[in-house]
């Protein structure tokens, strides 16, 4: 068992009469969370407790929300790109018509995030 302890390079901090192994998580990624990554979060803590729980074990937590955030992200630009150009929402609507161009460009914005989070966010 000693050889074991020591190709692992565990070692321990004694604690009274127990031994205590010093654990030291992985670095965790860079990058700060934003609207999908916590929503993701926020989903999985309170409908998928057991991959919550595995990820935050594993310490691939904050990685796993980092990647569903940047897919979200970059499908939610591309459906609001796609949608205002189908609905005739351009620059030239903007100049004409603010208030218009507003009302159209939330609407769009709303519609795309509803699709992203039934895509990307709440999907397994």
């Amino acid at each position: 068992m000693e050889r074991e302890e020591q190709a692992m390079n565990i070692t321990y901090e004694k604690c009274g009469d127990y031994l205590i192994p010093n654990l030291i998580p992985n670095p965790e990624p860079e990058g700060e969370l934003r609207k999908f990554g916590l929503m993701r979060k926020s989903y999985l803590e309170n409908h998928r407790r057991g991959i919550y729980s595995g990820l935050l074990l594993s310490g691939e937590l904050k990685k796993h929300l980092l990647m569903i955030q940047e897919q979200a992200e970059e499908r939610f630009d591309l459906l609001v790109e796609q949608m205002a150009e189908r609905e005739g929402v351009t620059e030239q609507l903007k100049e004409c018509a603010q208030m218009l161009w507003v009302q159209r460009m939330n609407s769009i914005r709303a519609s795309a995030e509803e699709i992203v989070r039934e895509e990307i966010i709440y999907c397994l």
